[in-house]
């Protein structure tokens, strides 16, 4: 099984492989890469190795070839059922944003306990209350779970997931949550991620201001 840095980074190179995919562009080799997406040439190396892609002393790797290798690596063929926790307005962004994206990933439910958002169809989504979120989820066979509820919500909400059965769960809420073993946790703190980015910007702002 490969670390979540390495499909971090596969992510990545896949993202940089398509954009010279559509430059035109046919070849690069493993240190190109690397200097693109700020590794070593001989961590690109073993990332592929590990998916059994090697290259040629001569061409080094075909685009087109290892791009689509990336994406069955990361995107298998069989479509995975996706479900949404929270309808507000991350939850609505949510919903605008991924149909099409990612084809073998499909949001087929939204849940919410907003009772004028639920029995309808939001962004192209039928929104059922929470309390049916866990016979949706296995009649519906979801095995992936996003969570866009307040933090108060968020724990419960997992535990609900878990019972329904998913194996996968991104939780976009401003607190972390617990599950199981056996249940794969991804956290999405964007306030977090913004309070550093925030911080280490101000630290690079002082500095350039000394160097002034």
């Amino acid at each position: 099984m490969l670390s979540e840095k390495q499909i971090s980074r596969m992510s990545h190179y896949r993202r940089l492989l398509k954009k010279m995919e559509a430059q035109g562009l046919v070849f690069i080799f493993s240190h190109q890469l690397a200097s693109m997406a700020h590794v070593t040439a001989a961590q690109v190396r073993r990332d592929l190795m590990d998916i059994d892609i090697s290259g040629t002393p001569a061409k080094g790797y075909r685009i087109d070839a290892l791009a689509e290798c990336l994406r069955r690596v990361l995107a298998p063929e069989e479509v995975q059922r996706v479900a949404l926790v929270g309808v507000g307005n991350l939850g609505r962004a949510l919903l605008d944003y991924f149909p099409g994206r990612i084809p073998t990933l499909s949001i087929e439910a939204a849940f919410d306990s907003d009772p004028t958002k639920t029995n309808r169809i939001i962004n192209g989504c039928r929104v059922y209350p929470v309390s049916e979120l866990v016979e949706r989820v296995r009649e519906l066979h979801i095995s992936i779970g996003i969570i866009a509820v307040p933090a108060e919500a968020a724990q419960d909400v997992a535990n609900l997931l878990v019972r329904g059965g998913v194996t996968g769960i991104l939780d976009c809420a401003p607190t972390r949550v617990r599950v199981p073993h056996g249940v794969y946790l991804e956290n999405l703190d964007m306030t977090a991620s913004l309070e550093r980015t925030a911080y280490f910007a101000m630290q690079l702002k002082s500095k350039k201001e000394v160097l002034t």
